[in-house]
């Protein structure tokens, strides 16, 4: 003979549908190295010379996300900008992002081939703060010729507010690097 639930069971099971919405905007995955990763942040075997070629095989740009395990600022950004469904879905339509650890030992190979250390990797790159976010050309023909500060296109150094956030990644997509400074293409996106 089947039970009809009682209240209890009613209002345990309405909680963990109330609850349901609130999982599925989580921060990120908090990972064994103490970073909070997306599901949409590429896999990669570190070779950035061919995470940039795929990203611009797809219509995409390539950037490395540094950040570091306890960073405030990190989590800031992964609970607060990775939450706003306008940001995630522009990020994810026109950017493949690696995710590195800025004190990490997992092998980065660079442009031109040289294979360094996560930590070694973003001191080569004047990496200083997390979170921060390099953004490079659409090729790396010619990259690893040029000083390793001259191979970006942008640099957000530190977390930004999410509008100017948001800003800097339009700035990216669309060139804005080569018509005017960052300061001023805030002013033309009001940000």
């Amino acid at each position: 003979m089947s039970r009809l639930p009682d209240r209890r069971s009613v209002l345990a099971g309405g909680l963990a549908l109330a609850a349901a919405p609130t999982l599925a905007r989580a921060a990120g995955t908090l990972g064994e190295d103490g970073l909070y990763h997306q599901d949409w942040f590429i896999d990669s075997f570190l070779d950035v010379s061919e995470d940039l070629a795929a990203a611009t095989a797809k219509g995409k740009r390539f950037a490395v996300l540094w950040g570091l395990k306890g960073c405030p600022a990190c989590k800031k950004m992964h609970e607060i900008h990775f939450q706003d469904a306008g940001i995630v879905d522009y990020i994810k339509a026109h950017f493949d992002i690696v995710h590195l650890n800025i004190i990490g030992a997992k092998e980065v190979t660079d442009f031109g081939g040289k294979k360094l250390g996560e930590k070694a990797f973003g001191q080569h790159y004047g990496i200083r703060t997390t979170p921060s976010l390099q953004f490079f050309p659409k090729s790396a023909e010619g990259l690893a010729a040029l000083d390793p500060l001259k191979r970006e296109v942008a640099r957000m150094p530190g977390l930004l507010d999410p509008k100017p956030f948001l800003a800097m990644f339009r700035f990216v997509a669309e060139e804005g690097y080569a018509k005017m400074p960052f300061t001023d293409w805030l002013k033309k996106e009001g940000a």
